[in-house]
């Protein structure tokens, strides 16, 4: 899916993003603990195999819709989100990371993260 995002597009999107990013964050680190603790002591109170499977698929869940949506998804530690878009006749991406409670930051395209600028407030 090729979709460019107008900036109120992706800002509508955002309450949405921000709710599954947070459940991303929390299965991303029952992940991680339960990989830990099969590893180190052989299991885990958060449970075994089948846990860890469901929160795989948890997640692959969240970032199927995402890219469905037509994000590309640059990140999951930190969770880093980019929205194809157009500004001022340049192509960039609206860029969303983890920690961030709105949309308000932007690239051009061929830079990425490093060209990061604050998008002008409308």
């Amino acid at each position: 899916m090729n979709r460019l995002f107008s900036l109120g597009e992706a800002r509508a999107l955002m309450p949405g993003i921000l709710a599954e990013a947070a459940a991303l964050v929390a299965a991303r680190a029952d992940l991680a603990e339960i990989t830990y603790d099969r590893d180190t002591a052989g299991a885990s109170p958060l449970g075994g195999l089948a846990e860890l499977k469901g929160i795989e698929a948890r997640m692959q869940e969240i970032l199927g819709r995402w890219t469905g949506l037509g994000l590309e998804v640059k990140g999951i530690a930190p969770v880093l989100l980019d929205f194809p878009a157009v500004l001022d006749g340049a192509s960039v991406r609206l860029c969303w990371i983890e920690g961030e409670t709105e949309l308000g930051w932007y690239h051009r395209s061929e830079l990425g993260f490093p060209g990061r600028r604050r998008l002008p407030r409308t």
